[in-house]
This record gives structure tokens, C-alpha cells and sequence, in this order.
């Protein structure tokens, strides 16, 4: 089997991009939550509102998980700029492995987060 070295530039391009996405769910959670909060003021039906709860338990689990990344993101680029600092373009294995499990953890959240949201519209096209 090949093994294909990974540059420090190919592993903070990834960085970069998974940023922009955890970005990008931060700013649609923000308005997911005023949706939220429209229906608040709207809805009395307890059915209604135990859903709303729901979403918005799953909002707040999903803003965590984006938090969680976002840290494990900083670290990883923490190490990259030490590699560089040692002249090191080439990140070991170890720490590539590092990479992919924070990969493997970014692609089931967006799987997940791709279902909470076509759950959400369905919730929002019965009840706005």
C-alpha cells in the first residue's frame, strides 16, 4: 500500500474550509433560533411547543459540537505552525491520524446537521 505524505499547506486548506462551514452552520442556527422565536409567540398548543423544544435542545447540541471542532481545528493548527517553526513540511502520521478523526467527526456532523435542518423545515412548514 501507498502512503501519500501530507502537507502542512493540504492540512490547513482543510482547516480553512471546515471553518467556513462551522461559520456558515453558526449564522443559519442564529436564524433557525429567530424562527424559533416566532413560533414562541405564536403557538399555546403544547404539542407545538414540546417540538419547538425539541429543536431548539438540538440546536443547542449542535452549537456545541461546532464549538468542540472548532477548538479541536485550533489545536491541530497549533501543531502545524510548529511543525513549520521546525521546518517540517511533512506532518507525521500520528498527527495525520489526529486530522482524519477530527475529518471523520466533521462528515457524521454534517449528516446529522443535514437531517436536523430537513426536519426543521418540515416542522416550520406546518406551524409559520
Amino acid at each position: 500500500m501507498e502512503t501519500k505524505a501530507m502537507y502542512n499547506s493540504d492540512l490547513h486548506f482543510e482547516h480553512q474550509q471546515w471553518e467556513k462551514e462551522l461559520e456558515f452552520w453558526e449564522d443559519e442556527l442564529r436564524s433557525f433560533q429567530n424562527r424559533l422565536d416566532e413560533l414562541v409567540n405564536r403557538w399555546t398548543d403544547e404539542k407545538v411547543l414540546a417540538e419547538l423544544s425539541e429543536f431548539q435542545n438540538q440546536f443547542f447540541i449542535h452549537k456545541s459540537k461546532i464549538e468542540e471542532f472548532k477548538e479541536k481545528i485550533q489545536a491541530h493548527e497549533l501543531n502545524i505552525s510548529r511543525h513549520l517553526e521546525a521546518h517540517e513540511d511533512v506532518i507525521n502520521r500520528l498527527h495525520f491520524e489526529h486530522h482524519k478523526k477530527i475529518r471523520e467527526g466533521i462528515e457524521t456532523e454534517r449528516g446529522i446537521y443535514h437531517d436536523l435542518k430537513k426536519q426543521f423545515f418540515r416542522f416550520l412548514s406546518k406551524y409559520l
